[in-house]
């Protein structure tokens, strides 16, 4: 089996998925085992919604939690503390001039497991995230999007708080 590719994390995402995997484990497996007995309870379980809804529950409950323990066995995190702030990386917020649409926006680079566009977290893996990694302040973009090209200039970078 081909080994599994590391996933960047921030501390904060890092702390995250941890506490969202704990809770699954601690929580949420008790609260669906709960249902299900109280389902069981009612007798006939051919006809039973309730325990078919628990069960589906549980599945999900099972493979999200599969799935946080294979992100996290191969997790990398990124210590910001040691981002190089003159070039753009993971754990970085960046401010950007977008030269199409004549406004400023700012993001912040994450590993694609925490990408979030509604939070202004894009991922390192995105085409915005890839076109900008390694990019210094005046540098200017070209990225291919859905919508087109857009370019982008680089304004500032920050540390992420």
């Amino acid at each position: 089996m081909a080994e599994a590719k590391k996933r960047l994390l921030t501390y904060a995402g890092l702390r995250a998925l941890e506490e969202e995997l704990e809770n699954l484990k601690v929580v949420k497996r008790k609260e669906v085992a709960a249902k299900i007995k109280e389902a069981r309870e009612q007798g006939d379980l051919s006809e039973n919604a309730e325990y078919d809804a628990a069960k589906d529950e549980q599945r999900d409950i099972e493979a999200r939690i599969e799935e946080l323990e294979a992100i996290l066995k191969n997790v990398e995190v990124v210590v910001e503390d040691e981002v190089d702030f003159d070039r753009i990386n993971v754990g970085c917020t960046v401010k950007v001039y977008d030269v199409t649409f004549d406004e400023e926006i700012e993001f912040k680079i994450v590993g694609s497991t925490e990408a979030n566009s509604l939070e202004g977290k894009i991922s390192n893996e995105s085409p915005v995230g890839q076109a900008l990694m390694g990019k210094e302040v005046g540098d200017v973009v070209d990225v291919e999007t859905q919508a087109g090209v857009i370019q982008y200039k680089v304004l500032g970078i920050n540390r992420s708080l």
